[in-house]
């Protein structure tokens, strides 16, 4: 199956190169940079070495992607806006469409509005597109040719959390979410506050408190309760590489044991590849699952509060980004879910 990364040049998309290239059922014929127009792949991805094929990065218009009859599938790793437009061609062309923006995870055109702050540029895909986090939700193509990848923090919380607001394990008001992640979650790009002096032994908050992931958060865990969900969303840039690490405190409902919650993630989550359920009293790691399709999670009782603390780790370029989309494209061409993961 042969398949094209759109906006390589970026770390999500240097990752999906890296992943897409290793994976046994994908021909990656096309690998497109503007800023890297005419690069061997291999010069920019050393850990692609003697794996390529000669592949060089290209930069051909949009017309051209969409006339190229052997592409079936495309990942979009670009900037959202940017991504739709894409988007909007590639689905008329009848290709297959993972886009790792933020352009399609949001049912609602208003809500993109609010935390964007710009007009959805294809209000007509919001509710076509599948939601692409395979241990919540079914995909497959005949729902749609457009999967919508979820953001790095949300699948750091929505794992954790959704299936136990489903349960009414916990009460919908009052979660409260501090997350901390790596550099390597602001991008690839030339930024003052981003630089070695800056972020080197140095934490710090931002994107409160409406940060963008919020809408997405939220829309997603309303889907799995009784009512609108609003909580409070505290994200971190973290002096480390990569690697999301979340902890959420949400009010225990009615004396909720927490075998209960262990019991619920294990119905939920005992079948899946990529979901590590860990003991109550162990504490998810960002060095252990750094470089995996792997999120590892467990929870915790303050009896103190009456509160229940969920914790969760994953790579943010992996399981948070490109990972995830190849592994959501592996379900629905009906491979093995961990094929090219493992």
């Amino acid at each position: 199956m042969k398949a094209c990364v759109i906006g390589a040049s970026g770390y999500t998309g240097r990752e999906l190169v890296r992943l897409l290239i290793g994976h046994p059922k994908i021909d990656l014929s096309v690998v497109t940079s503007r800023s890297l127009d005419g690069q061997p792949v291999e010069k920019i991805i050393p850990q692609v070495v003697g794996l390529t094929d000669g592949l060089t990065f290209s930069n051909p218009s949009i017309d051209e992607l969409c006339t190229k009859d052997n592409l079936e599938i495309f990942f979009l790793a670009l900037p959202h806006g940017t991504a739709a437009s894409y988007a909007i061609e590639l689905l008329k062309a009848k290709k297959k469409v993972i886009d790792l923006s933020a352009d399609f995870r949001l049912n609602s055109a208003e809500t993109y509005h609010e935390f964007y702050g710009e007009e959805h540029p294809a209000k007509e895909l919001l509710l076509e597109a599948q939601y692409g986090l395979p241990e919540l939700h079914e995909l497959n193509w005949e729902k749609s040719k457009l999967i919508a990848s979820p953001g790095c923090y949300p699948t750091s919380i929505l794992i954790p959390l959704a299936p136990t607001l489903e349960s009414g394990l916990v009460e919908e008001s009052g979660i409260v979410v501090n997350s901390m992640s790596g550099i390597s979650g602001a991008g690839r790009n030339l930024s003052e506050k981003l630089l070695y002096c800056e972020r080197n032994e140095n934490a710090s908050a931002y994107g409160l408190p409406k940060h963008r992931h919020l809408s997405e958060i939220e829309e997603q865990l309303s889907l799995f309760s009784n009512g609108q969900i609003v909580l409070s969303f505290h994200p971190h840039l973290s002096p480390m590489n990569r690697g999301i690490c979340t902890t959420i405190s949400a009010p225990v409902c009615e004396q909720t044991e927490i075998s209960e919650i262990y019991e619920v993630w294990q119905q939920r989550y005992g079948s899946c590849s990529f979901v590590n359920i860990l003991p109550s009293g162990t504490f998810p790691e960002t060095s252990h699952v750094v470089g995996s399709n792997r999120i590892d999670i467990s929870a915790h009782i303050d009896a103190r509060t009456q509160r229940f603390v969920f914790c969760s780790a994953e790579d943010n370029l992996i399981k948070g980004a490109g990972g995830q989309a190849i592994q959501s494209m592996n379900i629905c061409e009906g491979f093995e879910e961990s094929t090219g993961l493992l």
